[in-house]
């Protein structure tokens, strides 16, 4: 996987599913309605605001709540390369893994607007606005087929057409 660069957004503690996504949105079947209102309990123009690529940085216990795939289906769709996050509920963790979305568990400093570089493979992260390096654990293979291949179901495809 190659690097990961973006911008920060940066987010409280305990931000949950229906933070990100509330559930009135959840009628809705197209994805482009979903993203459009991804975050806007936090910040009303997030949506609109948010550049591909960019990256969240959250306090504790982000993506707690209801178990709604469609949270981190959003904050991909809209743009979200990646989340860092002090810790993250189990399942929207996993959720995120499924679809494709990079979720780190680190402590990092950083501030809106910061740009960050993240290496999963190599387990650094740089924040290349105060040069401040973070060290994580870098994902193994098995994870990083997973991302690279857009999700689980399609590396379960792509591992079975062979």
């Amino acid at each position: 996987m190659e690097k990961i660069e973006g911008k920060v957004w940066k987010f409280r503690d305990s931000i949950d599913t229906d933070v990100i996504i509330a559930g009135r949105y959840l009628r809705t079947f197209s994805l482009d309605d979903l993203a459009s209102h991804v975050m806007e309990a936090e910040d009303p123009k997030f949506a609109e605001k948010v550049q591909k690529g960019d990256i969240i940085v959250a306090g504790w216990n982000f993506g707690c709540g209801s178990s709604r795939e469609q949270a981190p289906v959003a904050l991909k769709h809209v743009g979200v390369s990646a989340i860092i996050a002090k810790s993250f509920a189990r399942i929207f963790y996993r959720n995120a893994i499924n679809i494709g979305l990079p979720v780190i568990t680190a402590d990092v400093e950083a501030e809106s607007e910061d740009i960050m570089c993240i290496d999963l493979e190599n387990g650094v992260i740089l924040n290349k606005t105060s040069g401040n390096e973070f060290k994580i654990k870098p994902f193994d293979q098995f994870m990083l087929d997973i991302l690279n291949n857009g999700g689980l179901v399609k590396h379960y495809l792509k591992a079975n057409e062979e």
